[in-house]
């Protein structure tokens, strides 16, 4: 078992995107599109594009909104051409950072990445300073109310799931990272929404920041990494980070 949900981080997200749903809605439509040229417009064999599908869907993005991206990243020569990179560093105090892009412009979000760690008193790092501190598994959040715990819980790990949390108003489900989009279409069938469902890096160990001054710096490190367009995830081990709140 995990032993430690981050519902918290998943729901500050969440009430901070509400009113950004058109930023959200690109990030994840370029997301999809990068997905559809790496391994075709088809879900059933392309395994990327159905984790990204399931993590559309919880984030409100309409079927219709899907299909078009979908067909538009398909066609010929029309979509810009993004390639993946990830960034590991260290925020203050030696806390743990990886930030997923896309960009079109390698050269601007590296500077745009150093500049964030430098600035609030981190320092990046090489690929792999950080990683080895996280697993990746999928997360999928449901909300507890007006559900049954042992039933979703029975249903949760009969789908596939490898473990089973609650934090706060969530049922906090954790898949092993090729078995997510099956355990998302298990639970669809069931008849259960999602707050969220992604695979994420998930911390094997929390740093704790006592000093106010780098609980700020920490906080503002991500809210910068988070306003950044070529930014779609940022991922951390910041124990207490609703101290910023």
């Amino acid at each position: 078992m995990s032993g430690h949900s981050k519902w918290s981080t998943i729901k500050r997200k969440k009430e901070k995107t509400d009113g950004q749903r058109a930023k959200i809605f690109t990030k994840i439509g370029r997301e999809i599109g990068v997905a559809v040229r790496a391994g075709g417009p088809d879900p059933a064999s392309n395994s990327k594009l159905r984790d990204v599908i399931a993590k559309a869907k919880a984030n409100n993005v309409p079927n219709d909104n899907i299909d078009r991206i979908i067909k538009k990243a398909a066609g010929e020569g029309g979509a810009d051409n993004y390639e993946e990179i990830v960034y590991e560093g260290y925020g203050p105090c030696g806390v743990a950072v990886i930030v997923e892009t896309l960009t079109d412009n390698r050269n601007r979000t590296a500077a745009d990445m150093r500049h964030y760690f430098d600035k609030y008193g981190g320092n990046m790092g090489q690929t792999g300073s950080v990683g080895f501190l996280f697993n990746r598994q999928g997360v999928i959040a449901i909300e507890m109310e007006g559900l049954d715990e042992e039933k979703v819980m029975e249903d949760a790990l009969e789908a596939g799931a490898v473990d089973f949390l609650t934090d706060e108003d969530v049922f906090d489900i954790r898949t092993d990272p090729n078995d997510f989009t099956g355990v998302c279409d298990d639970l669809e069938a069931k008849g259960y929404t999602f707050v969220s469902a992604e695979v994420e890096y998930v911390p094997t160990t929390y740093t704790r920041l006592s000093n106010p001054d780098d609980i700020k710096n920490m906080a503002k490190m991500l809210e910068m990494f988070e306003e950044n367009d070529d930014v779609q995830n940022v991922w951390h081990n910041w124990e207490n980070a609703d101290d910023a709140e």
